[in-house]
């Protein structure tokens, strides 16, 4: 167990130095930050003194330097636009993608485990080819196409609930379904997949000539085996939102961390974009390792690793 936590907690540290690596290296992708950042009427002199404020003039792997010194400190510099530490124009707007991730995650949950437990159970069946095709269709929508249809009927057409903005429960229900639309397929399909993996094994089998209930058979024996896979994907889902869900914040006006990270972009605020990517990441990786982490609860094999 401890060289299972260990190697996950150096893959952890691998991955945001990667991450953070990447982000700063974006920032000279288009040439010099301090040129892409300033206004088109600036002289020459004010783009030296500009540059020379945020420290672009120095040597690179000293810049580079300097700013993994930063990230270690938590410190994820100033946005230029606002004038305002970038960390904590994250933490503003973090909540909101927070209380929209758990709406989402509930959604995704209580739908698509039963529905992939089901579809397993009856294998073949009506009722499994309906939750597989529904799950399909699913998939392949869109996510700002379903969000502006439910905007459409929703919002415009019947009026029973606001298009944008946070605040009452009602505001969050239609972008909660947007961005959980994907996920509960896409999760439905892998329970459905696990759970026909596990129903023919012989401990299973062994279960049912035991006598005991088809629910103790689903539920207890084999849904506990088949979750391993669900919850890795459930745990690169729930980093990604996260991490911020661009689309649905957008076309909601949702102020979260996605719509943030899009705002920031579109005003070329460079510190914020890295401090926003590297959060992301952050999270990212935090969720994926609690889920690693949590397989010795599920598979006892682990904690003799």
């Amino acid at each position: 167990m401890k060289r299972f936590i260990a190697k996950r907690l150096l893959q952890a540290v691998f991955i945001l130095w990667a991450v953070a690596t990447i982000a700063f290296g974006l920032t000279f992708l288009s040439g010099d930050p301090a040129t892409l950042m300033i206004g088109d009427h600036w002289t020459a002199e004010q783009i030296a003194a500009f540059r020379d404020h945020m420290g672009y003039d120095r040597p690179l792997l000293v810049q580079y330097g300097d700013f993994l010194g930063r990230l270690v400190r938590g410190d994820f510099g100033v946005s230029v636009r606002q004038q305002i530490p970038v960390i904590e124009l994250i933490w503003q707007r973090f909540p909101a993608t927070l209380e929209l991730t758990a709406a989402a995650l509930f959604l995704i949950i209580t739908i698509s485990i039963p529905l992939g437990v089901l579809s397993a159970v009856k294998r073949n069946s009506l009722a499994d080819r309906i939750t597989m095709s529904g799950a399909l269709i699913a998939q392949s929508v869109p996510t700002f196409w379903l969000g502006i249809i439910l905007i459409l009927v929703f919002g415009v057409t019947l009026r029973w609930l606001p298009v944008s903005g946070r605040g009452t429960f009602a505001h969050l229900i239609l972008p909660a379904i947007t961005l959980a639309t994907f996920s509960t397929a896409r999760i439905a399909r892998l329970v459905r997949s696990s759970m026909l993996d596990v129903l023919g094994q012989d401990y299973v089998r062994t279960a049912r000539a035991k006598g005991l209930s088809n629910w103790r058979v689903y539920f207890v024996h084999a849904l506990r085996n088949a979750l391993i896979p669900v919850i890795t994907m459930l745990g690169i889902e729930i980093g990604s939102l996260l991490g911020g869900a661009l689309i649905t914040e957008t076309v909601f006006a949702w102020p979260g961390i996605g719509r943030l990270t899009l705002l920031a972009i579109q005003a070329r605020d460079l510190p914020l974009v890295q401090g926003v990517i590297t959060f992301g990441a952050l999270i990212f990786v935090l969720v994926n390792l609690a889920v690693d982490l949590s397989y010795s609860l599920i598979d006892p094999r682990i904690r003799n690793e």
